[in-house]
């Protein structure tokens, strides 16, 4: 099986890491400075599940015209999913399935929108990674689960055994049958978070501390679930009951990752998250005001 990492920052390395242990032939899409560190130095993950290193990889700047891939795992960040999506489009030829890792729901409607519901596959990834200032992969806590499945009702017999085979050399890739539930599970919480903590540059804790805050959490995420609903996606327990419990446990300090991007300065993927939202919303007839502030007030920053 050839697949191929479209990205080796902290989830294609960590993913990367572990494929490097399966008889596939793994290759990967790298840039600039990372591609120069790969080369010579080879692929360093440091991980509570695991410490990996990998020389030797088989890296390319970009994809050659007429390659071919079993499964294409794209790990950029959504702004620069479209360039990535088109290069895969014009240079892999055969059947490939396209695993996109992105948050949100933006990737998935464009490839369906492309290549038809059938050939569209979903994911989420459960995992907080980076690359550190020594280009190390560096995996931070315990969770490292990725959810994947068939955005339509074809079944894929080659994503099955993908995870299988992944799984026996621990890396946890699972096979939902309702992988929507799962994107827009997230996606209710993530548009959330990263837009209330970085239009607030609050952390979790100080949101959920303060009631109006807090009750402006819940109306993004409100929000976000009143548009699954329209996109047909069900969903076995209350998203938002669920996301609470979960916030209970969560770290008082911990803030987003767009947060972060907003203090340095870097591009957001605001417009992919609670921007996308907004537009949706509109195209469905949903209300989202709150959505619609975010945006509004951290592009005046």
């Amino acid at each position: 099986m050839k697949v191929l990492i479209y990205g080796a920052g902290g989830v294609g390395g960590f993913i990367g890491s572990f494929l490097e242990k399966t008889d596939f032939d793994i290759s990967y899409v790298v840039r600039n400075r990372r591609f120069e560190f790969l080369k010579s130095n080879g692929l360093i993950l440091k991980s509570n599940i695991e410490n990996l290193e990998k020389k030797n990889l088989k890296l390319f700047k970009k994809i050659n015209k007429g390659e071919s891939f079993d499964i294409i795992i794209v790990t950029v960040k959504l702004y620069d999913f479209d360039e990535v999506f088109n290069e895969i489009i014009d240079k892999v030829k055969g059947d490939f399935i396209i695993l996109p890792m992105q948050n949100g729901i933006y990737a998935e409607e464009k490839i369906s929108e492309t290549l038809g519901l059938d050939n569209t596959y979903g994911a989420v990834a459960q995992i907080s990674a980076h690359v550190d200032s020594n280009q190390t992969v560096q995996h931070i806590g315990k969770l490292a689960t990725f959810f994947v499945g068939n955005y339509g009702t074809k079944e894929s017999h080659t994503l099955k055994f993908f995870c299988e085979k992944v799984q026996e050399k621990n890396l946890s890739i699972i096979f939902k049958q309702n992988i929507k539930e799962k994107i827009w599970e997230k996606f209710i919480f993530l548009s959330a978070y990263s837009g209330i903590t970085t239009m607030t540059q609050k952390t979790i804790g100080e949101i959920y501390n303060n009631s109006e805050l807090k009750n402006k959490f819940n109306d993004a995420m409100k929000e976000t679930f009143n548009l699954s609903r329209k996109f047909g996606v069900d969903f076995k327990r209350d998203p938002i009951e669920f996301w609470n419990d979960k916030i209970k446990k969560m770290p008082a300090e911990m803030t987003s990752s767009m947060y972060y991007d907003f203090l340095e300065n870097k591009k957001l993927e605001l417009d992919w998250l609670s921007g996308s939202i907004v537009e949706l919303g509109k195209r469905k007839g949903i209300n989202c005001e709150t959505h619609t502030e975010i945006v509004k007030k951290i592009k005046l920053r």
